[in-house]
């Protein structure tokens, strides 16, 4: 293949600097930190957009192989700004409202589709759109004093946000799943690990040091693999069983064709821990 096209679909975000969150590289691993604790983080109009442009723009950046997403200040995030959104929205027309819903739901296409696991580091309150991003994500990490809610139905709204009502189910199953969009409940951290929402239950001083960890286990991983692992967990959702083993076959036949494939297999040979490179 040409290499100018392929450094032309390469990015790197060794400068980036984000206007409306914390953007920081710790190896091959991305920190993301919602930073306006005063306010328990909640996302603006302008956040949304940052955040949905960054998720895209992982796509093309082979520097990054897993992300951390976590709130500032002992919360993760409160959902759409109240004044900042919530208030603005009531004054909209239908064409505006309809933009806006669906660039919300453009943030969850775009961490759905970056090819990085997403671990969402979930502490304090995590309500609304933040209840939505840590369902986006791949995994996640919380604390006892967590409180999830996918609070729609309490201002008037329904369930079905940002992709819940596929989702949601699909991590919980259906009838917890509808549990907690019918009521727009808390889900506390003890009862988010039972119901396997969370993955790992921590202490919160605990949170972000075994997100991290986890992160740059998955980073230190085959990349191109985990990448193919994600897209199949996605799109195998609507596939029949005999389409889903045909497609994991096509799929598996690739990854096969990567170098990492053949180092993990001399390192087996040499009794040596494989060193993966994402090719």
């Amino acid at each position: 293949m040409d290499q100018h096209l392929i450094k032309g679909n390469r990015q790197s975000l060794a400068d980036y600097r984000p206007q409306h969150f914390l953007w920081e590289q710790r190896g091959a691993v991305g920190l993301i930190t919602l930073n306006r604790p005063e306010r328990k983080n909640p996302l603006t109009f302008e956040s949304y957009a940052e955040l949905r442009d960054l998720f895209r723009t992982l796509s093309y950046v082979d520097e990054v192989r897993a992300i951390v997403l976590q709130g500032a200040g002992g919360n993760f995030c409160s959902g759409g700004d109240v004044h900042e959104i919530i208030g603005p929205l009531t004054k909209m027309s239908m064409p505006d409202l309809l933009a806006f819903t669906r660039m919300t739901g453009d943030l969850v296409k775009a961490m759905r589709a970056c090819p990085q696991p997403i671990i969402a580091a979930l502490d304090g309150v995590c309500a609304g759109a933040g209840a939505i991003m840590a369902m986006a994500s791949d995994l996640r990490v919380g604390t006892a004093r967590s409180k999830t809610a996918f609070l729609f139905t309490r201002v008037g709204l329904a369930g079905c946000d940002m992709g819940a009502c596929a989702i949601l189910p699909r991590i919980v199953g259906q009838g917890r799943a509808s549990d907690l969009l019918y009521s727009g409940r808390s889900l506390g951290g003890e009862e988010g690990y039972q119901w396997g929402f969370l993955n790992r239950l921590l202490e919160p001083e605990q949170l972000l040091e075994n997100a991290l960890s986890w992160a740059g286990e998955i980073a230190s991983g085959p990349s191109f693999g985990h990448a193919m692992t994600k897209k199949m967990l996605h799109q195998e959702w609507a596939m029949g069983v005999d389409e889903a083993i045909e497609s994991e076959a096509q799929a598996q036949a690739i990854c096969m064709m990567t170098q990492d494939f053949h180092r993990a297999y001399h390192a087996f040979v040499a009794k040596q821990r494989p060193e993966f490179k994402g090719d």
